[in-house]
């Protein structure tokens, strides 16, 4: 195939064809003649966009949530129907069954004795929801010595013996767990490329320079075709043939948040040397602990708050005087907003997952979705930005409701500027489209992902209905 002719497609408000050769829109025109060798696809109307990018997401958790035991809902909704998950489950290679998405609504908050409970004759570990916990029976305790291990997420009862919960200790348990086998992202970037999705910014923080590897590497083969952007890239110059990083990503978590002067050091680390920081905060107090680190060290252009689950009204004038970025999931919302709502405190609900108040505050804003621990589907996330409807029939602070095509734009933005406009379609832009069934008006009327026709990146085709 010498290129690509898209015919009679709604592209930035007019009905014309797009030429696409060499990776790139060659041409705009509303009576395009076809080219010897060029593949034709009839839009009937349909709009094309630019692809969308998923600012922040976990790859290669969301490979191993593939192959892993559900253990929430939907698929699990109380303890009878994890037991019978959990049996059915067969160990990996290794005799290990990895559980993830569990919700204490299943079977409150388990520990080691509440999974052997489930199933004993095995080691199983089952992640939270949240992915900050794991939680392993008595078996897995001992295959990783827990009892004699020093990290300080180890949770441990009364008389100092370990409990079986395991907080942010992803790379201490990495350590002692049996080898992996390195996970195909294939699976992942097809879903992604059905979705109409062309970017995604990888969160994990802390990637060891072998994980950057294995990352590029599925981006060399294709496996994975999107482009691809990394926060937590080791900090230095990247060797030769690595995917591009990010800004920085710093992990506020509440349950060991960093004194103000080891913050105010790792950021201006970051933005000596040329990076951005992407910082994760789910609750006021951790946001106002970024916020005075920042009044500090300064901002650099691109810094950004990651999740902004609670955002104060004092706190937007600041965020808005510094110049951040904001890159949250209302997906959650819709997927477990009535936990959200239930745990937290009735004064601070008005700043639960904020989406409208940025934008009229004038600050940069995108939407993601934090997958595994979030819906995948964008178009579900537009959806919750626009309803904030959580699964019990509430509404989650109206006022924050998006427009869908204020939903949809944020999902437009280039992955290393979330929040600005998107590109428009014209000769020289690279071809990272999407083209949708239907009109634009008609798409945001219903988004969704049946929705989605063709998905080309780099020009070419990676997923595509009705498309030979």
């Amino acid at each position: 195939m010498s290129g690509l002719l898209i015919r009679d497609a709604e592209a930035d408000g007019r009905r014309c064809s797009v030429r696409v050769r060499g990776g790139r829109i060659e041409e705009l025109g509303p009576a395009l003649g076809r080219a010897p060798g060029e593949e034709e696809i009839d839009a009937a109307g349909g709009v094309l966009l630019p692809g969308l990018t998923d600012h922040h997401l976990h790859l290669f958790a969301l490979a191993a949530a593939v192959a892993s035991v559900r253990c929430g809902p939907p698929e699990v909704r109380d303890r009878a129907a994890l037991r019978a998950a959990l049996h059915r489950a067969a160990p990996d290679r290794h005799g290990w069954i990895r559980g993830v998405g569990y919700d204490e609504r299943v079977a409150g908050a388990l520990d080691a004795a509440g999974l052997d409970a489930l199933r004993a004759d095995v080691p199983v570990r089952a992640q939270h929801r949240s992915g900050a916990l794991w939680m392993l029976n008595s078996r897995a305790a001992e295959r990783v010595g827990l009892r004699h291990g020093r990290h300080p997420g180890i949770e441990r009862d009364a008389a100092g013996q370990p409990t079986g919960r395991v907080w942010r200790a992803d790379d201490w348990l990495r350590e002692r767990l049996p080898e992996p086998v390195p996970p195909s992202l294939a699976a992942v970037g097809r879903r992604l490329a059905g979705y109409g999705v062309t970017a995604v910014t990888d969160a994990t923080p802390g990637l060891t320079g072998a994980a950057v590897d294995l990352l590029a590497e599925e981006a060399r083969s294709g496996r994975l075709p999107q482009r691809l952007l990394l926060l937590g890239a080791p900090l230095g110059t990247p060797p030769t043939g690595r995917p591009a990083p990010g800004p920085w990503k710093i992990v506020l978590a509440d349950s060991g948040l960093p004194d103000l002067a080891l913050l105010t050091e790792e950021i201006d680390a970051a933005h000596r040397l040329g990076r951005p920081v992407a910082v994760h905060t789910v609750t006021a107090v951790s946001l106002a602990l970024l916020l005075a680190a920042l009044e500090q060290t300064g901002v650099l252009p691109g810094d950004r708050v990651e999740h902004a689950a609670v955002v104060p009204a004092e706190a937007l004038p600041v965020v808005r005087r510094l110049g951040l970025r904001v890159v949250t999931q209302p997906g959650f919302l819709a997927d477990r907003g009535d936990v959200f709502l239930d745990g937290t405190p009735p004064g601070e609900r008005s700043g639960l997952y904020r989406c409208a108040s940025f934008l009229r505050d004038g600050i940069p804003l995108a939407l993601s979705s934090d997958a595994p621990y979030g819906p995948l589907d964008p178009w579900s996330v537009i959806r919750a930005a626009t309803t904030r409807r959580v699964p019990g029939g509430r509404t989650a602070n109206p006022a924050e409701r998006l427009t869908a095509a204020q939903a949809l734009t944020s999902y437009l933005s280039p992955p290393h500027s979330p929040g600005a406009p998107p590109p428009r379609l014209g000769p020289g832009l690279a071809a990272d489209l999407v083209l949708l069934a239907v009109p634009l008006a008609k798409a945001l009327a219903r988004p969704a992902s049946d929705l989605v026709r063709l998905t080309l990146v780099r020009g070419r085709i990676q997923y595509g209905v009705g498309v030979n």
